[in-house]
């Protein structure tokens, strides 16, 4: 009896590497493993059954000897479980030196192209770990207006294009700045008496915020167009906050109020007939933007507190009195006090992308008009036209006139 099995027969063995390419078990040191294993366990049994028979066979039917059985079965076992492991974990496999046909020296130079790839791909995940981390870090814009989404009042829908409309319109509300020039009995120190005892009127009447804004721009825009005498410029500033608190005001103040007020230097009669002439002059434009609708908007980019807030106005009422101020527009008046009163209150780079995104100025583009805001709230205490600081140093606005002015402009 033979045992035939083409473990023992190296005849019938299968090639383990076709076309010089890598078997399916996945090196050739592995093949060569097998191979040798089994020619010598072929000896083995020859060398065990005797001689006679065919390669392989037990003469005379003899059983193989108990323990090389159990070997080979131990070996076939351990084969198989060789072969799984190495299909399961191909990666695991090294290439023999020795076999040209199955691997690669492990020294062998890499060339220089994958060097490169490699180099630059390092480079650029670097890069793009930068890149993410920057826009982490990125300031990014506020949305104001979604706190007020349910206040019909803010009219949210519609906030943005109210504001390009009076981005467009303030151009109308500016006046020359050297319209003095064509004046020939007053001043730019006349007016900053006028509007500084305005600023007194406007406290004393307890009136809004936009009253007093409109005020000016209604003097200065009548005096571009119309000569005055001296003693008529006051007249003008009454008229001028008549109409403003008609505008505004829910409340008016009477006529015989502003003849009390100026001590009976114009006639009831005197203050009419000029606000005919006034109305006319202006062609009855009453409805441009001022500094104010502007500060409202850029305060609350700013996300201010009420510190903040009575600190810019009290800077940008500063301004009113100023004639060279004229030459700004009311949007940039207005960013600049806020600016100001942040660098006042809080130090440098307060100026954040949201504040910027809304009134369309830099930092750099507000510090010219910055240093001059400085300059007048560090004299705002001292000299003869000291009403903007008497109305801001009470309690109702804070006491805003005591805060120190901002050093880094100085």
């Amino acid at each position: 009896m033979e045992i035939n099995s083409v473990e023992n027969n190296p005849a019938l063995m299968k090639p383990t590497n076709k076309q010089g390419k890598k078997d399916v078990m996945g090196g050739g040191k592995f093949g060569t493993e097998v191979v040798h294993n089994r020619r010598v366990l072929g000896v083995i049994n020859q060398n065990l059954g005797g001689a006679g028979g065919g390669a392989g066979g037990f003469r005379g039917g003899a059983q193989p000897h108990p323990c090389v059985a159990n070997k080979r079965a131990s070996s076939q076992k351990l084969a198989a479980n060789i072969a799984n492991k190495k299909q399961c974990f191909p990666e695991e496999i090294k290439s023999d030196p020795s076999n040209d046909d199955f691997g690669v020296w492990e020294d062998q130079p890499v060339p220089m192209f994958l060097e490169t790839s490699e180099t630059t791909s390092d480079e650029r995940d670097h890069h793009m770990e930068e890149v993410e981390m920057e826009d982490i870090f990125e300031e990014s814009v506020v949305d104001i207006d979604s706190c007020d989404n349910e206040n019909e009042l803010a009219v949210v829908e519609y906030v943005e294009d109210l504001y390009a409309h009076y981005r467009r319109m303030e151009s109308c509300s500016l006046v020359s700045p050297d319209y003095m020039t064509q004046q020939f009995d007053i001043n730019e120190k006349m007016r900053a008496i006028l509007i500084d005892w305005l600023v007194e009127v406007h406290h004393k009447f307890d009136l809004q915020h936009e009253t007093l804004f409109l005020t000016v721009n209604l003097i200065d825009r009548f005096l571009a167009k119309q000569s005055v005498i001296r003693k008529n410029l006051q007249l003008v500033g009454l008229v001028a906050m008549l109409l403003a608190c008609k505008y505004e005001e829910v409340s008016v103040p009477v006529i015989d109020d502003l003849v009390f007020i100026s001590d009976r230097a114009y006639s009831r009669s005197q203050i009419l007939e000029t606000e005919k002439l006034m109305l006319n002059t202006l062609e009855f434009n009453m409805s441009l933007p001022t500094a104010y609708v502007f500060m409202k908007r850029f305060l609350k980019a700013a996300q201010s507190d009420s510190k903040l807030e009575q600190l810019s106005f009290f800077l940008i009422e500063l301004c009113l009195v100023e004639y060279e101020m004229l030459k700004f527009p009311p949007s940039f008046m207005a960013a600049a006090s806020i600016y100001t009163a942040q660098c006042s209150l809080y130090g440098v780079n307060q100026w954040s992308k949201t504040c910027q995104w809304h009134t369309n100025y830099t930092e750099d583009q507000l510090l010219e008009c910055s240093k001059m805001i400085v300059g007048y709230h560090q004299k705002a205490g001292v000299g003869r036209l000291t009403g903007v600081y008497r109305k801001y140093n009470t309690s109702r606005f804070g006491y805003a006139a005591k805060n120190e002015s901002a050093k880094i402009h100085v």
